[in-house]
């Protein structure tokens, strides 16, 4: 059985009293002893003594020493005189002393030689009679006295028994003031211990403990331990809320030990490490030992800082790795898709260059144009002709920076476009009059085929541009004595399928269909500003198209012509 801390206490400090006080009661029984005996030893003394102050009368004879002696000495003493050489000259408790052995060996007479006195109790060899002996020496002889060890002397040498039983009582009464003194203690204990093993919900929500020092103590353990669950409790809070936004993010992460053992990862740092290593792993423990990794394997090792980074570059993908060092060596991987962004990167830094070759152009004309005007003797006409030349020119310069501030507004405040609905139909017979001199010039007929009341509810600007830029580019690059033509062929819930094409020459070489809506991208590179044009038409058509939550693509028909296929939302 299982004792608790206050009988464990209890037990403690009564076992240290208990030994105490026998320790004291022995103590004090030996002394008591050791008095009365030396007490009985001092009676015995003065027998001696005066033993000795009647054999120093030469006269006296052994044989009647005894009736010589005082009336005061108690009959029932022996009395022995024995010589240094151990012979017994008289004993008044044998007949014939001359019979007795030698006594130089007794323990009294032994004591007796070297210290001058000795005493023992045992049986007499001679008459087998238990005594009380007390030899002392005299310089020419040894008197020992004895007294029968009777009844009588054992009681006179028993230690008195009450200073045990105050002892004993004062045992009882220490024993119940430890009990109750462990008893208050015990239960302040057991009230942390309740306290502490029961559970939160559980848990009362004050313990009353004795107004003591152990009182104050128990208050602020059970406040501490409060304020540390409520703490334990926060922390797994913020550590649920940390695991979930990592098992969503778009990052693949993974903590690990400072022993390189990993502690957690979320499922996106799996599919990631599948992308670049060698062989497929569900193990996220992998990425210590692939190859492809062999970079972050040396950093490991030295760990001389807190943060390292580089790109890991594998079967057509861009990815970013991350370490993070915390201050005990643990650390944290970090894997980042960034194909997209590199593309994104250099297809700005492929635009940067489009637009500074886009702009040269129509730049450099109007330089040139500028610099022929300013020249001497230049007739008039010829003045004019040059001024009007940079002036196209300056139209086609103003026409890019307007497409392009265009396409920028959709890519970076799509918000600020406002929207209505809008009616397909009127929208094209309106883009029909403004063109309608481009498309007789080039001997074109435009054509649709729409439902009667077919809206859209989106930006006006951008549907006319999307529409606007099609036939433009249709009219620019599909010939001559062709046709444009506008259908809905499918509509659901959410979608209006449209059908853009005209019946030209089309595109020659097909891999150029997926990059037609990219930024100044040309199918021919000799073509230049002479049709006219940005070179952003597509690639607004594109934006406009995904601003309204619908795709294009482009296609050659089999008939001849090209074809553009996109969807606006309704």
């Amino acid at each position: 059985m299982k004792l608790s801390y206050r009988q464990r206490l209890f037990l403690y400090f009564s076992a240290l009293f208990v030994v105490f006080t026998i320790g004291i009661a022995l103590f004090e029984h030996v002394q008591e002893l050791s008095f009365k005996r030396e007490a009985m030893e001092e009676r015995l003394d003065a027998y001696s003594d005066i033993i000795q102050s009647a054999l120093k009368d030469e006269t006296v004879d052994y044989a009647n020493l005894t009736h010589n002696l005082p009336a005061a000495i108690s009959e029932e003493l022996r009395i022995t005189v024995i010589d240094h050489q151990g012979k017994v000259l008289f004993d008044n408790s044998v007949r014939d002393s001359r019979t007795m052995e030698n006594h130089l060996d007794r323990k009294e007479i032994k004591q007796a030689a070297t210290r001058g006195i000795g005493s023992d109790v045992r049986k007499s060899a001679s008459n087998l009679h238990p005594y009380l002996y007390y030899a002392k020496d005299y310089g020419d002889k040894y008197i020992r006295v004895a007294m029968p060890y009777s009844l009588q002397l054992k009681q006179f040498l028993k230690a008195d028994n009450a200073f045990l039983y105050f002892l004993i009582g004062f045992m009882i009464v220490f024993l119940l003031l430890i009990y109750k003194i462990t008893s208050q203690f015990g239960a302040s204990i057991r009230r942390l211990r309740d306290f502490a093993l029961q559970k939160s919900e559980t848990r009362p929500s004050s313990i009353q403990f004795p107004n003591d020092e152990l009182g104050e103590i128990g208050t602020k353990i059970t406040e501490n331990y409060r304020q540390l669950e409520a703490n334990r409790k926060s922390i797994a809070l913020e550590k649920q809320k940390l695991l979930q936004h990592i098992q969503i993010s778009e990052e693949g992460i993974c903590f690990a030990s400072a022993d390189n053992e990993v502690e957690f990862h979320n499922g996106l740092f799996i599919q990631y490490l599948n992308q670049l290593a060698d062989e497929p792993t569900g193990n996220a423990s992998a990425v210590f030992s692939d190859a492809t990794f062999a970079p972050l394997h040396q950093f490991l090792k030295q760990r001389s800082e807190n943060y390292f980074e580089i790109k890991v570059n594998k079967h057509g993908k861009i990815f970013s790795l991350q370490v993070n060092v915390f201050s005990d060596k643990s650390f944290e991987i970090v894997l980042n898709d960034i194909t997209r962004q590199e593309k994104t990167k250099r297809l700005k830094q492929e635009m940067t260059g489009n637009i500074a070759h886009e702009l040269r152009t129509p730049v450099t004309s109007i330089r040139a144009y500028l610099e022929t005007v300013l020249l001497p003797n230049v007739a008039a006409d010829k003045k004019e002709y040059f001024i009007r030349q940079a002036y196209n020119q300056t139209l086609t310069l103003s026409e890019i920076l307007k497409d392009m501030g265009l396409i920028a507004k959709m890519e970076e405040a799509p918000d600020s476009f406002l929207l209505e609905q809008i009616d397909i139909n009127t929208l094209l017979a309106k883009l029909k009059t403004e063109l309608a001199t481009a498309l007789f010039e080039k001997h074109i007929e435009m054509n649709w085929q729409l439902p009667e009341g077919l809206t859209v509810k989106g930006n006006p600007v951008l549907l006319h541009s999307i529409f606007n830029n099609l036939t433009e580019n249709a009219i620019r690059y599909a010939g001559e004595n062709i046709n444009i033509s506008v259908s809905v062929f499918n509509e659901d819930s959410e979608f209006y399928y449209f059908s853009f094409y005209d019946t030209g020459i089309g595109i020659e070489n097909e891999i150029h269909l997926n990059r037609l809506f990219e930024r100044f991208y040309r199918v021919q590179e000799g073509r230049t500003r002479d049709t006219g044009g940005s070179g952003l038409g597509l690639s607004i058509v594109k934006n406009a198209v995904q601003f309204h939550g619908g795709t294009i693509t482009a296609r050659n028909r089999k008939s001849g012509g090209l074809e553009f296929i996109f969807k606006l939302q309704k």
